[in-house]
């Protein structure tokens, strides 16, 4: 990783550029700060965790404020969603996914305010939330979903498994099933083994009260993996972001950012 990742380089930014919404010609006011410079503001937020009124100004990154503003101008417009799923269907073409199994976890994370928020039901009731995951069997992500630190685990397993996006890149129709789905007896739920079956999808699940499934946890290391890639943008491990969709935003980003590393050790 570059010393100063918060950089953007050409060719990441050849892909994020097309997808920036512009700017009215006659917009009043100055002249707005340039969008790269911008985006790597918002990056340097992101990886260190910095309040947006600490943004060093000397970096030439714009304001805080200014940057704020146009991160959810850009979740608004689902900036960071495309990237993501662009990126994805750049692995894809790449034989870089792993399509025999996706992993679902979801460790919690620390939460100081804001929405999807409820008490904690391992930290002495805290308010806090947690990040759903479900990725590939290499490990990366597809869907995250952020939801308040009561929510249990099973009930979010089929809406991950739906919002994997339609993952082009290769002849005929874009794929988005997995073959089978690996999860811990969090994830045991009968009718939902049924509904993944209905979707044509083999439920790897271990079951409350029995032996954990033989071999599942090598299988499953993946998805701690990716947690600890994800909470390694610092901004992520603890949320201060009281707007659940600039934390979303924050979360697509670091998501679309993984997978480019992947993409370009892949095409090394």
């Amino acid at each position: 990783m570059s010393v100063r990742p918060w950089i953007v380089d050409d060719d990441l930014w050849v892909l994020i550029e097309p997808l920036l919404p512009p700017w009215p010609q006659k917009a009043p006011g100055p002249k707005p700060v340039d969008d790269r410079l911008c985006l790597q503001g918002i990056l340097y937020v992101l990886y260190n965790d910095v309040s947006w009124q600490l943004l060093p100004l000397e970096l030439g990154f714009g304001s805080g404020q200014t940057c704020w503003c146009r991160l959810g101008r850009w979740q608004e417009a689902g900036v960071f969603d495309k990237l993501h799923h662009i990126l994805l269907a750049e692995l894809h073409a790449a034989a870089a996914l792993d399509w025999t199994r996706a992993c679902v976890d979801a460790p919690h994370s620390r939460e100081k305010r804001g929405e999807a928020t409820g008490p904690s039901p391992v930290d002495r009731g805290k308010t806090g939330s947690k990040h759903h995951l479900i990725c590939d069997g290499k490990g990366t992500p597809f869907k995250v979903i952020t939801t308040a630190a009561n929510v249990n685990d099973v009930t979010q397993a089929l809406a991950l498994v739906d919002g994997i996006p339609p993952v082009a890149g290769k002849p005929g129709r874009p794929r988005r099933r997995p073959d089978a789905l690996l999860g811990d007896k969090g994830y045991d739920s009968n009718p939902n083994r049924g509904e993944l079956r209905r979707r044509r999808i083999r439920p790897v699940i271990s079951r409350k009260g029995a032996p954990n499934i033989k071999g599942l946890g090598k299988l499953r290391y993946v998805v701690e993996q990716t947690f600890s890639l994800l909470h390694h943008f610092k901004r992520l491990a603890v949320r201060w972001d009281r707007r659940l969709d600039l934390h979303d935003a924050f979360v697509s980003l670091a998501c679309g950012l993984i997978c480019w590393r992947r993409l370009k050790k892949a095409r090394s």
